[in-house]
């Protein structure tokens, strides 16, 4: 046995060795496939519409990695815009950089693994470089077509309620002062018990730590509730925190924002007390008239003869018209979503 002295190397390290030679040669493969595509559409093309203009490099990352080729550039004389035939052809988006094979890749890892994070260290290790950031993934899902056709597991519904709010606690020791802890409640409806009416399937979330509350948040529904955030829509009610109305932003029109409107009626009946206008106000708002009551309160500007008052009111202006939906019927918005709201209940 003397003469078997070469030193190979393990299996582990002989497949992943292979699978990113594998790599290589497809990602060369395919750039020279679309380029052969490429250039028939260029002989095939109605010359008399599509001006050749040049040819431009692009790249797009991939499952297989980094895929760099050329493309036609055309002049379109009928449409008056500049055009690429071989992305109309394929389907897809050469400026975006990434495949349709990896986008979809990537938001169902998100949903699978149960975190952005995760899903952004399953595909580094399935091409083999930090190929795209968990944040890209986020936005990758965020775009994507709600679909309403996914199984719902151990699920009551599409919709889950939340309520975020802040409470405040004395830590002990003189001079320290007190800590915020992010509370939020979460629900996926009502149910009638005799006469009363239950939440269903009532939780709740303690943001501990650091990190994003609304990404850490995520993860949880996930884990807790088989949140998939291609299917299912939030609708998120709080105060005016930073922090709460952040959920905006990072779910964008995955979720309905609403102002709590004990917050909201408590506001204004520091202002408006006694105001003339005090009870037409009171109506838009039981009514969530978010228009009409913006009317009502531009027009009490200037009438409350306390600057304090008046610097608050037109604070409170600005924080709704900035929250366009905020004040407005939930349900309003989940019915332009195709939800059924029958048995829905204010927040």
């Amino acid at each position: 046995m003397k003469h078997l002295t070469t030193e190979w190397p393990l299996l582990k390290e002989l497949e992943e060795q292979l699978v990113r030679t594998l790599q290589r040669v497809f990602a060369v493969l395919l750039a020279a496939l679309l380029e052969e595509i490429d250039q028939q559409l260029a002989e095939a093309r109605d010359k008399r519409r599509y001006q050749l203009k040049d040819k431009r490099p692009t790249t797009i990352q991939t499952l297989f990695g980094e895929v760099t080729f050329r493309r036609n550039y055309y002049y379109d004389r009928q449409a008056g815009a500049y055009t690429f035939l071989l992305d109309a052809e394929l389907g897809f988006d050469g400026a975006q950089s990434i495949s349709p094979c990896l986008e979809e890749t990537a938001v169902e890892l998100a949903v699978e693994c149960s975190s952005y994070r995760k899903a952004a260290r399953t595909l580094e290790s399935i091409v083999g470089y930090a190929v795209m950031s968990h944040e890209a993934i986020r936005q990758l899902v965020l775009e994507a077509p709600v679909s309403l056709h996914h199984p719902v597991s151990k699920r009551h519904g599409r919709v889950l309620f939340v309520e975020a709010d802040g409470l405040f606690i004395s830590r002990q020791g003189k001079g320290k002062r007190a800590k915020e802890e992010k509370i939020l409640a979460v629900h996926e409806g009502w149910k009638r018990n005799g006469s009363q009416l239950k939440l269903v399937n009532r939780r709740h979330y303690l943001h501990e730590g650091a990190g994003d509350v609304w990404e850490r948040f995520e993860e949880w529904l996930m884990n807790e509730y088989a949140y998939d955030p291609c299917r299912d829509l939030l609708i998120i009610n709080g105060d005016a925190a930073s922090w709460i109305t952040a959920c905006r932003e990072y779910f964008g029109k995955r979720a309905c924002f609403q102002l709590d409107r004990f917050h909201v009626a408590r506001e204004l009946r520091q202002c408006l007390s006694g105001h003339p206008r005090w009870r037409e106000v009171r109506k838009k708002l039981a009514k969530q008239d978010e228009e009409g009551l913006l009317v009502e309160l531009n027009s009490v500007v200037g009438t409350l003869e306390d600057e304090a008052k008046e610097k608050q009111m037109a604070a409170m202006i600005r924080r709704i018209e900035s929250m366009p939906g905020c004040i407005q019927d939930y349900r309003e918005w989940l019915s332009e979503q195709g939800v059924e709201t029958t048995g829905m209940r204010p927040m």
